[in-house]
C-alpha cells in the first residue's frame, strides 16, 4: 500500500520505490538485557524474530540503501554485551541485502558510534536525499537554510537545499493504536501521515517487536513535530497495511 505517491508501506518499514531505499526505525536491539537487569526474565529472541520478519520484507523489495532513523540500540548510557553482539550481526545481515546502510542518531544512540565503526558505518544526525529529509524526530529540523544540515557526505547528485524538502520521514514516536469492540481491545502498530510546515510528514512505527508502542488516541505525543495534528492512520496487522482514516474519527 502506498502511503504517499512513490512510497509504500512494507510491513513495519517504508520503501521509496524510485530511489530503492528501505526505511526503518526504533529497533532497540539489546532491550532484553535491560529488562533482565530490572529483574524481568525474558529470553533473548528479539534479533532472531527481527531477522525472520525481514526475510519477508526482502522477499517483497530489493533495496540498494537502508536507512535506520534512530534508536537502533536500547541502552542510553553505554553499550551492553548483547548490543555489541546483536548490532554487529544485524549490520552483517542487512549488508547482504543492500549496498549502503545509513544510521541516524536517536536519543538512545549516544554510544552507537563505536559499534558502527566496526563495520565502517557513519552515524549522522539527519540525512537529506533530494526532496526527502530523514530525521529521528526528537527535535525540530531547520527547514529554511540555504544548505542542507545533513551531517553526512553526499554525492554531487545528492546535494540539496533544505528549502527543497517536500517530505519528512521520522521515527521516535512508536505510534500504535488501540481498537475496541465492546469488551475486547487490541493494540496495533501504525504509521502516521500528516503535515509539518507545509511538508508531508510520515511517522514510522517501532521495530521493537517486544512492545506495540504508544496509543496515539491518547494524544500525548513525544515529538515536537506532532503536536496538535489530526493524523491519518495506517494500521499494520499480520504484515499487511490498512487505512483507518484520521485519528479524530477513531476516538
Amino acid at each position: 500500500m502506498e502511503i504517499i505517491q512513490g512510497i509504500e508501506i512494507t510491513d513495519l518499514s517504508l520503501f521509496i520505490k524510485k530511489k530503492k531505499i528501505l526505511v526503518m526505525s526504533d529497533i532497540h536491539l539489546g532491550i532484553e538485557e535491560e529488562y533482565q537487569k530490572k529483574g524481568v526474565l525474558i529470553p533473548k529472541f528479539h534479533l532472531k524474530d527481527l531477522v525472520k520478519r525481514f526475510e519477508y520484507v526482502f522477499s517483497k523489495v530489493k533495496p540498494e540503501t537502508i536507512i535506520i532513523t534512530g534508536d537502533l540500540k536500547h541502552e542510553f548510557g553505554g553499550i551492553s554485551t548483547q548490543e555489541w553482539r546483536d548490532l554487529l550481526r544485524f549490520f552483517d545481515y542487512l549488508s547482504k541485502h543492500s549496498k549502503k546502510i545509513i544510521l541516524l542518531k536517536g536519543n538512545h544512540d549516544p554510544m552507537l558510534g563505536p559499534i558502527a565503526k566496526k563495520r565502517n558505518l557513519e552515524v549522522v544526525k539527519e540525512y537529506q536525499l533530494g526532496d526527502i529529509l530523514f530525521i529521528h524526530g526528537d527535535y525540530e529540523p531547520e527547514l529554511n537554510k540555504t544548505q542542507s544540515k545533513s551531517k553526512t557526505s553526499l554525492g554531487p547528485d545528492e546535494r540539496s537545499s533544505a528549502r527543497e524538502i517536500k517530505t519528512i520521514i521520522m521515527g521516535h514516536e512508536h505510534p500504535a493504536i488501540t481498537l475496541r469492540e465492546k469488551a475486547k481491545t487490541e493494540k496495533f502498530k501504525c504509521f502516521l501521515k500528516g503535515k509539518y510546515k507545509g511538508r508531508e510528514l510520515l511517522v514510522l512505527p517501532s521495530l521493537n517487536l517486544l512492545v506495540e508502542g504508544t496509543d496515539v488516541l491518547q494524544g500525548h505525543f513525544l515529538s515536537p513535530l506532532l503536536k496538535g495534528q489530526n493524523f491519518e492512520v495506517f494500521i499494520v496487522e499480520d504484515k499487511e497495511a490498512y487505512y483507518f482514516g484520521k485519528i479524530r474519527n477513531l476516538k
